[in-house]
């Protein structure tokens, strides 16, 4: 699964700390690897307490966990959308990823200096959003261009669907307002807006970097930038960068948990991101699991059973046969698939079953 999340954000506000963090994380009991494809691309492990709980139960050989890449991406500078500072290759590598992690500084430290100043995420977010959202503005008027001859030669309905939809962009771009507010109603016009590949019409998590005072509760700066993205159908992440980066130098489980019980935290902030992120992709997981191997499978939402079975290996999707379908929970319950077989909780389903997430599958097929 190639679905990425890229992390922005301006200069000092601790977007290479987290990336850092994520880099080493160790948040599940089992240390599973994290490893650099390329110096600012990281493939890091989805802590899932599932597959924890299956390895228990089946004392596998081999444990395998979802994984997920997240792409450190070079500062934002004002004019980027003109070409200033790094800003092409910015907004080209922005375009690469799936979902965006913009990290907001949202504490005072007179020792870290801020690129404009003075501490105001929302102004931040503006900034970003305003350099994007002139780029859309440029490859909307584009299109519109070269659609408004086809719409216009007659009988061509979907020049003409797009033409509107490319219109109503416009409208929402020029009011200073990201793509990712207007929402389409039928499957032709989501794909038609998807295709336009539009960089603030991206999927995004905005990560509040704060102090350790408010790695609980937040605080003003956050509550600020949660008004400021209100009805922009975007998600929001309370992180403490710095104390991430101490939790990280712990090397057992149990450190870091008597460490985040002292700070009032239930679970790590790296482990939230991570776990936000999966979803921000729209991400699920499915688990195999017996005395040779447990393992989580990541497919995207809606996936059909064929195709989830071809994530394992294409000849299984090809000679796709049936699914064999065990709830998480039954699992936990019986303990093994025959006893789940017996209870009746072994459901065997066909080509149409939509995969849920947290299933259980053993695949049958014929090739």
């Amino acid at each position: 699964m190639s679905l990425n999340c890229g992390i922005v954000g301006l200069p000092n506000v601790g977007k290479s700390t987290l990336f850092n963090c994520l880099s080493n994380a160790k948040a599940q009991a089992a240390n599973f690897p994290f490893c650099t494809i390329e110096p600012n691309v990281g493939v890091i492990t989805v802590p899932d307490e599932r597959l924890n709980a299956l390895v228990e139960i089946d004392h596998p050989k081999r444990v395998v966990p979802a994984t997920m890449e997240i792409v450190d991406i070079a500062g934002l500078v004002k004019g980027a959308s003109r070409g200033e500072g790094l800003g092409n290759k910015f907004l080209a590598n922005i375009r690469e990823t799936d979902a965006i992690i913009h990290v907001l500084r949202c504490f005072d430290d007179p020792n870290v200096t801020h690129v404009d100043g003075s501490v105001d995420p929302v102004r931040d977010k503006e900034i970003i959003d305003t350099e994007l959202q002139l780029k859309d503005l440029e490859t909307i008027e584009n299109r519109i261009g070269r659609v408004e001859k086809q719409a216009q030669s007659g009988g061509d309905k979907t020049a003409k669907r797009l033409l509107s939809i490319l219109k109503q962009y416009k409208e929402v771009l020029e009011q200073g307002k990201n793509a990712r507010v207007l929402e389409w109603d039928s499957k032709d016009d989501q794909k038609l807006a998807r295709d336009l590949f539009l960089l603030t019409d991206k999927p995004v998590l905005y990560v509040c970097n704060v102090d350790d005072a408010a790695a609980k509760d937040g605080n003003a700066y956050v509550e600020a930038v949660r008004q400021a993205i209100a009805g922009e159908n975007a998600q929001l992440l309370v992180v403490a960068a710095k104390t991430e980066s101490e939790i990280a130098e712990f090397e057992t489980y149990e450190e870091r948990q008597m460490f985040l019980q002292e700070l009032g935290l239930d679970e790590s902030g790296v482990n939230r991101l991570i776990k936000a992120s999966y979803a921000l992709l729209n991400l699920q997981t499915y688990f195999t699991t017996g005395p040779d191997e447990s393992r989580a499978w990541t497919f995207v939402k809606g996936t059909k059973a064929p195709q989830a079975a071809g994530i394992i290996h294409s000849d299984f999707e090809k000679g796709f046969i049936r699914a064999e379908v065990i709830k998480y929970e039954d699992y936990i319950r019986y303990r093994t698939e025959a006893a789940c077989k017996e209870a009746g909780k072994l459901a065997v389903e066909g080509k149409d079953y939509v995969v849920q997430d947290g299933d259980i599958l053993h695949f049958r097929f014929n090739v």
